[in-house]
């Protein structure tokens, strides 16, 4: 049985390309008209600090519902610290995780390379002595994580076989100094914990599968497959992000377009005001 999932942050209101993002997740797992027996989670990522307004969950759901989709709701991360916290300190028991106490001006004018998500974090903490009386995070010490596990692969449903390169992101930040678990490593605990097989998410995350598939080593997890689906794009070209404003989902049933119509169109390719869908 196919299990996706569909994981909104309630930092902000859905725009069309989280709707595209629940569709493909919703008609992998059920079928456009919801008869296929696989199973269609909503799991609220609900652990971003002060950013976090549980208030827009009900419009997501409302959102969700506007668009013809039926779906499974699970427990949100909030509900997750103990695992998240007790992944964490296995990691740290094993020798894999390293204090930071790093600001992330100090990393921009260090690094020495830019990766998938910016700059590349150059090590800096992993030999320095630590200020308890500084706030640090905690960051995968990649090198030593990859030598313990040897090599690893994984699948996408678009792209093929890959073969995991954790390294090209760095020693990446699992435990955040102002939150309990990075989405690295929240996202891949939930999604074992969700017995999800089909991991359904955007191009822009193309990159984190290798960190989750080493983690998933390192932890005894679970390895389901994944698809990562075009993104869309406005009209100059740009991902859709509620941080530049995109057009919400909530202002477009208040305009009376139809949800499932507006479904039909962006399983169709053609997106009302916006311009087009990346290259898969």
């Amino acid at each position: 049985m196919i299990v996706t999932r569909f994981a909104p942050s309630p930092n902000g209101m859905l725009h069309l390309g989280h709707a595209y993002s629940a569709i493909v997740a919703h008609d992998l797992a059920r079928g456009q008209d919801g008869t296929a027996d696989g199973r269609f989670l909503l799991r609220i990522e609900d652990i971003d600090g002060e950013r976090s307004r549980p208030e827009l969950t009900e419009a997501f759901r409302e959102d969700l519902a506007w668009l013809g989709l039926e779906w499974e709701e699970v427990p949100p991360q909030s509900s997750r610290l103990e695992r998240y916290a007790a992944a964490a300190e296995r990691l740290k028991s094993e020798g894999l995780l390293y204090p930071c106490q790093c600001t992330r001006s100090e990393i921009a004018a260090a690094a020495r390379q830019t990766g998938p998500e910016g700059p590349v974090y150059p090590g800096t903490c992993k030999h320095k002595a630590f200020d308890p009386g500084v706030p640090a995070a905690w960051r995968l010490n990649i090198a030593e994580a990859i030598g313990r596990t040897g090599p690893l692969d994984w699948c996408d449903d678009l792209a093929g076989l890959q073969v995991a390169q954790p390294e090209l992101l760095g020693d990446v930040v699992l435990v955040r100094k102002d939150n309990p678990a990075s989405y690295h490593l929240a996202a891949t605990l939930d999604d074992a914990a969700d017995a999800v097989t089909l991991v359904t998410r955007g191009q822009d995350l193309f990159a984190a599968t290798h960190v989750h598939r080493l983690l998933q080593a390192l932890l005894d997890l679970p390895v389901p497959r994944w698809h990562h689906h075009a993104l869309v794009l406005d009209a100059s070209g740009k991902k859709l992000a509620k941080r530049r404003g995109s057009a919400s989902l909530a202002d477009l049933r208040a305009k009376g377009v139809d949800g499932k119509d507006l479904g039909t169109e962006l399983r169709a390719g053609r997106l009302a005001g916006v311009n087009s869908l990346s290259q898969v």
